[in-house]
């Protein structure tokens, strides 16, 4: 049996806190405001406050769900409490697949920051392509590989090491973007280009640009970073307290960063750039580096050049620790080998995983080249991973009105209710035939759980395929409604722009009712009860799987 007595505690509130900092302001500001601008022109500055606002209403639920269940991994067990294996399974794999492909465009993100430097190899490392989907060649590529292993190597001996070297690289990440941002509007800024359009025409706010500027140019990827105060609960002091703190406040914080480097960028584009092509054929390598060579700020731009690598490798250090916690978290579900929960009895980390995310990592480098690519992928398979922690919240209030909740989130179902019609949105704003790929990658891996509820001789499927057909359903209705929807985005124009709008928020809400009314006291509920009415001070972590079918058969 796997347990969780050997992960230690030894992350702080504060710590914690900027462990989420350090996770959402990573390669995201680097290349953030430049795609938002691409698709949203002057109204990006509007896509990261709505982006926030999304993410603040998603994160509130996952504050709860974290506080109650101080576990590492936790992301990926929620789920699995409330609504059984299956809709854990599917939840978990979503989840995992967009926070373990992070650590690869991170490394990315260095290797194409270091395209801009003056010297002739370097220019050779990433070719640029229209609308962001450029990518990196053969040398780019090794340069990033060798950038996943130092994150690999720098987590592979104890979380406490890896908390205070993120402490210190996430001081230098929030005065460096601050300081880009001040530097280019004292030394260049341009009030008139905030009335330029998306092609060039005189700008007007164009809603549906603005949306999809939310779902797929970086914004919800770069906010996915307040799941790691979650995933490092198990770590954690006094997570009642420190696990809130730690995610409004990480929020709110890289929200004011990105929104003043939204605006300094696009104050800072050369009008002469924007003249004939508007904002959507702005092409930058590396954005904001490039503008402050073209503003005659070179030190600023060798500045930009350093944090380059210290912002995405400061984010890609998090992930790797992070994602190796959520396959522990799997194992523990019962839906994954027992070798990858298995934590190394002196240094604490969960070291088979670890090899596990290594390699996958590598395989996303590989199909993926490009930031803008690999940032449109994460990004809706994050939207997706969202979409149980609001229902999972709501239905343990009532399968499990019992259980201590450290953090009671006042105003729930509202607030539940409104961070699954606005994760519907947002998967829905990312445009088909993106939406339905993403979708379909969800639905690859239902052959490993199949096989374990195979290797248990199907005990108990019944039940899980009824607490799960919520779930099974909601994924392809969206993507039909993705594929039928308005011509704005990307759908056959079945559905007039406005109307689409509304009718995903409808069956968004729909899904969320049925998703609550369909959860079932689990095994793991059944058993965390019990755990909690013998050891009532210690934290409160469920048993792996076969911990609590045994616990509850007995």
């Amino acid at each position: 049996m796997s347990s969780s007595s050997s992960i230690r505690r030894d992350v702080g509130p504060f710590a914690l806190m900027l462990t989420g900092l350090g996770s959402i302001i990573g390669s995201g500001w680097l290349f953030g405001a430049w795609r938002a601008a691409q698709i949203a022109g002057p109204g990006a500055i509007w896509a990261w406050v709505i982006g926030a606002a999304i993410i603040l209403f998603i994160a509130l639920t996952y504050a709860e769900l974290g506080a109650m269940f101080p576990e590492s991994g936790g992301m990926v067990r929620y789920g699995h409490y409330s609504h059984g294996s299956l809709v854990g399974f599917i939840a978990a794999w979503a989840n995992w697949i967009a926070i373990v492909s992070v650590i690869s465009v991170e490394a990315e993100a260095s290797a194409q920051y270091m395209s801009s430097w003056k010297w002739a190899w370097a220019r050779d490392l990433y070719h640029q392509a229209p609308g962001g989907h450029g990518e990196l060649s053969a040398i780019g590529l090794t340069i990033a590989g060798a950038l996943v292993i130092a994150y690999f190597l720098l987590n592979f001996w104890s979380v406490k090491l890896f908390a205070r070297s993120n402490t210190a690289i996430t001081l230098f990440k929030l005065v460096i973007p601050a300081l880009t941002a001040v530097l280019l509007i004292a030394s260049g800024f341009h009030p008139e280009n905030f009335s330029v359009g998306i092609h060039g025409e005189t700008h007007a706010i164009d809603f549906a640009s603005v949306l999809t500027a939310v779902a797929i140019a970086g914004i919800v990827f770069s906010f996915n970073g307040f799941q790691s105060p979650v995933n490092l609960a198990g770590e954690a002091h006094n997570p009642g307290k420190s696990i809130p703190f730690a995610i409004v406040c990480s929020i709110v914080l890289a929200t004011a960063i990105y929104v003043l480097l939204q605006v300094a960028f696009i104050g800072s584009v050369p009008q002469q750039m924007l003249a004939n092509v508007g904002w959507n054929g702005i092409n930058f390598s590396s954005p904001f580096a490039d503008l402050a060579i073209i503003l005659g700020l070179q030190w600023l731009a060798t500045l930009l050049f350093i944090d380059a690598v210290i912002s995405p490798s400061g984010t890609g250090m998090t992930y790797t620790a992070t994602t190796a916690r959520m396959l522990y978290g799997m194992e523990r579900n019962g839906t994954l080998p027992k070798i990858l929960g298995h934590v190394h009895p002196k240094w604490g980390v969960p070291r088979p995983a670890m090899w596990v995310n290594l390699a996958v990592s590598f395989m996303f480098l590989l199909f993926f080249r490009g930031w803008g690519t690999l940032a449109a992928v994460i990004s809706v398979a994050t939207i997706i991973s969202y979409l149980t922690g609001p229902v999972s919240v709501m239905t343990l209030r009532r399968t499990a009105p019992g259980l201590h909740r450290p953090l009671r989130l006042a105003g729930l179902p509202v607030v539940a209710g409104i961070a699954f019609v606005m994760s519907t949105e947002l998967l829905y704003w990312a445009k088909w035939p993106l939406t339905g790929e993403i979708i379909l990658l969800m639905v690859v891996a239902l052959p490993i759980y199949l096989y374990y509820q195979a290797k248990s001789g199907w005990h108990d499927f019944a039940r899980q395929m009824k607490g799960a057909w919520w779930l099974i359903a909601y994924l392809p209705t969206i993507a039909l409604v993705s594929w039928a929807g308005s011509t704005t985005f990307g759908g056959k124009g079945y559905l007039p722009y406005g109307w689409d709008l509304a009718v995903v928020a409808v069956i968004g809400f729909l899904y969320y009712l049925w998703g609550v009314k369909s959860g079932w006291r689990t095994p793991s509920v059944e058993a965390a009860e019990q755990e909690a009415f013998s050891h009532p001070d210690a934290p409160l972590i469920p048993p792996d799987e076969a911990a609590a079918e045994y616990a509850v058969e007995r």
